[in-house]
């Protein structure tokens, strides 16, 4: 499959081009940036305008700010490109409300880049979560990129939406749909999250990008009637690029109906936004 790439920075040239390149299941077929000169070092045609690029592939994959995303995700979609898409969805949510609607209307396959659920070792979690009868959990995500990292969105909304995402998605899929959250602290410096969620189960999650550690962290840990289980961030493995790539393959071949599509992303987007308006 023919994969077109908008975006062209660290994390573009670090993860995304190199994986779509790789194969089996995918060719990089060319990059789109607005810098140019960034674009050429990923190794694959660089195109001018955006919808060359369209013209040139089968699936549209993005690596860049959400606001971008959101505007340059319904152009694909409107031209009839599936979508491999970041998280957060948009950088609001009218952003990311248009792009999902965009998506059903086109009728295109979608699929979010959140990487824990495409790790062996968080099927497995799973798994053994579903065993335990849960009725509680917590996740933890805790890092200092805040005080390295150049990226203009994350220095001004900070951890709810960057790694937000994440953990609500982990604790959703472990505990249960989430249909309520409470939110108190400062993005920037360290935010609480307590979940409800449709089974009757509730958790809590704490974020910030903003700790003096030497090394981040992040944890995921279930509780139930039958024992506890708990996913390590570090027991993630290096597979999850590649088998994200290939899901992203077979999701285009079927059609469409990855559960972790476009409107799971939105359905993220809307409980972080309303996180967002608690939050100080």
């Amino acid at each position: 499959m023919s994969v077109g790439l908008i975006g062209a920075g660290p994390w573009a040239e670090a993860v995304h081009a190199p994986a779509l390149a790789k194969g089996p299941h995918t060719r990089l077929a060319g990059v789109w940036a607005r810098r140019p000169k960034a674009a050429a070092r990923l190794g694959a045609p660089v195109y001018e305008r955006v919808e060359e690029l369209f013209d040139a592939c089968e699936a549209v994959a993005f690596c860049v700010p959400p606001g971008v995303q959101a505007e340059l995700a319904v152009k694909a979609a409107r031209a009839g490109k599936a979508l491999l898409l970041e998280k957060p969805l948009a950088a609001d949510l009218d952003g990311a409300r248009r792009l999902a609607d965009a998506v059903g209307e086109a009728g295109v396959p979608s699929q979010m880049v959140l990487t824990f659920r495409y790790s062996a070792a968080t099927r497995a979690f799973l798994e053994r979560a579903r065993a335990i009868e849960v009725f509680g959990g917590y996740a933890v995500n805790i890092s200092g990129a805040l005080h390295s990292i150049d990226s203009p969105w994350r220095q001004e909304r900070g951890a709810i939406l960057d790694v937000g995402p994440h953990m609500i998605d982990m604790l959703d899929a472990a505990l249960g749909r989430v249909v309520g959250i409470r939110a108190h602290g400062h993005t920037l410096g360290w935010v609480g999250l307590m979940l409800e969620h449709e089974s009757g189960a509730v958790s809590e999650a704490s974020l910030s990008m903003a700790a003096r550690v030497e090394r981040g962290s992040s944890q995921v840990a279930v509780f139930g009637r039958h024992g506890s289980e708990v996913l390590d961030g570090g027991d993630l493995g290096y597979d999850v690029f590649p088998d994200m790539v290939a899901e992203f393959a077979q999701t285009v071949r079927r059609g469409g109906g990855h559960p972790l599509d476009a409107r799971h992303g939105l359905r993220l987007q809307e409980l972080i936004a309303a996180a967002e308006s608690q939050l100080a």
